[in-house]
């Protein structure tokens, strides 16, 4: 008994687990993206290092606001960027500390102004493709962006099973807001996406070959279906040329007692998204595009076109898969800026040349005329 006892007071007690980890812990819990992890963790770091390392446990509301003052008067972030960093705080606090406190409700949140995407032309979107030729997956995936009007994130985790070729359909999984739906498949993206998948399944039996661990699978399917993780059918359209680990299978510091866990295991993923944004850039500019476009542009480019064609905006909502079809109509606002717009005044102007040496004085009459109305 003695010695039990003894043992059981010389172990080493396991160390409580970080504020930052009980913060990765909660946001996984509650299937936050790894997004929103990502920068719920960066927000409350930045705001720790703000008020000289101190635990947020002995901070208020004063602090807070300080906080968030200083982002906007200092740092002069956007309103998004407000908001975020106030979310991320809101979370610390209640989900994640247990409080709730009045000073919660008390905080101002900042109104973010609509702003109109950024959409491009027909020409500008061929010359932007034309730009990305030297990288020529790259640019078979800015062609399905614009073609299917996938977000970045949606196209980077295609897997093979979600492409149809049959019924020429794409099946976007867990898009935002973790909702299903389908896309067409463009018929010109037939043959391209054909290729691409005979590239990626040579590199899918070379890492059989090699027993390089399957691929990442959502939620607990690798669990429930063990050998699904290495299948043709879940294997990335698009997959990235060198091997990584997941960030999520990586073990948490302080979580651990006396024994550490092993290491994550090498995995394929999907294609990096700042590969593509970087290529994304340089073709812009090399397409003379002076717009503020991103990746997201063909999106929008893709909606603004498909309301041009004629498409009812309830095709588009669906397609696009926004919740509310508000949301959808900003496009509708983009599209009285083009050739749908109402004509400039200046426009219906017949200007007159002037008379040689002659000049206009103020008792001239105009130097334009009315049309002329018909008896």
């Amino acid at each position: 008994m003695n010695d039990d006892m003894h043992s059981a007071r010389g172990a080493p007690a396991p160390n409580p687990p970080r504020l930052l980890d009980l913060l990765r812990l909660q946001v996984r819990a509650l299937h936050y993206s790894l997004r929103t992890e990502q920068a719920y963790v960066q927000w409350v770091r930045a705001f720790i290092r703000f008020h000289g390392l101190r635990h947020p446990a002995e901070l208020s509301g004063a602090e807070v606001e300080a906080f968030l003052g200083w982002l906007a008067a200092e740092r002069r972030v956007a309103p998004s960027t407000h908001k975020q960093a106030l979310s991320a705080l809101l979370f610390l606090y209640q989900k994640v500390l247990h409080q709730r406190m009045p000073w919660m409700d008390d905080i101002g949140r900042p109104q973010s102004a609509a702003r109109l995407p950024v959409v491009l032309s027909h020409d500008e979107i061929a010359r932007l493709l034309a730009g990305l030729a030297p990288w020529p997956v790259l640019q078979l995936f800015a062609q399905l962006l614009y073609g299917t009007g996938l977000r970045l994130m949606e196209g980077l985790r295609l897997r093979v099973k979600d492409i149809d070729f049959e019924r020429r359909a794409i099946v976007v999984r867990e898009g935002k807001g973790g909702k299903d739906r389908i896309v067409m498949l463009p018929a010109a993206l037939e043959a391209p996406l054909r290729a691409q998948l005979a590239e990626a399944h040579r590199l899918w039996a070379a890492d059989r070959a090699a027993g390089v661990a399957g691929v990442q699978l959502p939620h607990a399917l690798s669990r429930k279906y063990p050998r699904a993780a290495e299948s043709w059918a879940w294997f990335w359209v698009f997959p990235q040329a060198t091997l990584s680990t997941d960030p999520r299978e990586r073990p948490l510091g302080g979580e651990g007692g006396a024994r550490s866990p092993s290491p994550p295991p090498q995995r394929r993923h999907h294609m990096l998204d700042q590969s593509f944004q970087r290529a994304f850039k340089r073709a812009l500019h090399e397409a003379g595009i002076a717009k503020p476009a991103t990746p997201h542009t063909l999106r929008h480019s893709f909606a603004t076109h498909l309301l041009l064609s004629g498409y009812d905006i309830r095709t588009v909502q669906e397609l696009l898969g926004h919740a509310d079809v508000s949301t959808t109509m900003i496009y509708t606002h983009v599209l009285k800026l083009g050739g749908g717009a109402v004509r400039s005044p200046l426009d219906q102007l017949a200007v007159m040349p002037p008379r040689a040496g002659h000049h206009a004085r103020e008792s001239d009459p105009p130097c334009y005329l009315p049309t002329p109305i018909a008896p």
